[in-house]
């Protein structure tokens, strides 16, 4: 008899951690969710649970991007609507020059272009794993239950050289003091605001939470990336990523939402 493999992925533990009830119960009974304008501190939601570990002590396990912005914040304010792939802007999207816009040759992670704003996340998790695909990379069958950390980063996307280079922001096998992590995430955008949250993505709303616990960091200032760097990066990646993401609908309302320190 042939041993059946059961595929351990954050999804299928999400199912287990929330029932169908509590999905019913409009998210009264979820944890704090995400995302949110970082610049409004005020929140009631009543679950708390610690603060992951810093990222420099926790393994890189999945890097992905989402079209526009799932968070809000002063410097990526302007709104794309209510759609899969809406969220926010950068402000500076409206500033900029022809040669920024002109569009390289080809779809470029089938579905950006120059003048876009995405959402990066860099995950990372208390498990002992390697970087992967998907957010099921994160946890294994002996660390199923992990504590998670997303550092995030918002960029416009252009068509200039002389902007960030995607790959600079990848991991590429860099190992540093033990543990699997990028080869660097900007840090001339403000301090990463840092509150309680939840995964996030186009399957989660306000009446079905996500039930994972999450600590975010989210930088407050949007940065210019290359979008040729960035087609580069979706050719070959060890995450498998090849286009950005749908995003889920800012949270408003303070039940459902931390409070920040």
């Amino acid at each position: 008899m042939k041993k059946k493999t059961v595929q351990l992925t954050l999804a299928s533990v999400a199912s287990v951690l929330f029932s169908g009830a509590a999905l019913a119960n409009t998210c009264a009974s979820a944890g704090p969710q995400t995302p949110r304008d970082i610049d409004n501190l005020y929140g009631e939601n009543k679950r708390v649970f610690s603060l992951a570990p810093p990222s420099s002590q926790m393994n890189l396990c999945n890097i992905h991007f989402h079209k526009n912005a799932e968070h809000k914040a002063k410097d990526f304010s302007v709104f794309a609507g209510d759609g899969k792939y809406g969220g926010y802007q950068c402000n500076a999207t409206a500033d900029l020059t022809p040669a920024e816009l002109k569009a390289p040759k080809g779809k470029v992670c089938k579905n950006v272009k120059p003048g876009d704003t995405i959402e990066v996340h860099w995950v990372h998790s208390s498990c002992d794993v390697k970087p992967g695909k998907g957010l099921g990379s994160c946890l294994n069958a002996q660390c199923a239950n992990p504590d998670l950390r997303v550092e995030t980063q918002v960029f416009l996307v252009v068509n200039d050289e002389d902007a960030l280079d995607f790959n600079d922001l990848s991991y590429d096998g860099n190992v540093e003091n033990g543990y699997h992590q990028p080869k660097h995430i900007p840090n001339t955008t403000g301090k990463p605001v840092e509150f309680l949250g939840s995964t996030t993505g186009p399957s989660y709303n306000d009446k079905q939470c996500s039930p994972l616990q999450v600590t975010w960091s989210v930088r407050p200032a949007c940065a210019k990336i290359d979008i040729n760097s960035l087609a580069k990066w979706c050719e070959d990646n060890v995450f498998e990523e090849d286009h950005a993401h749908g995003v889920r609908q800012l949270v408003t309302d303070p039940k459902l939402l931390s409070p920040i320190n």
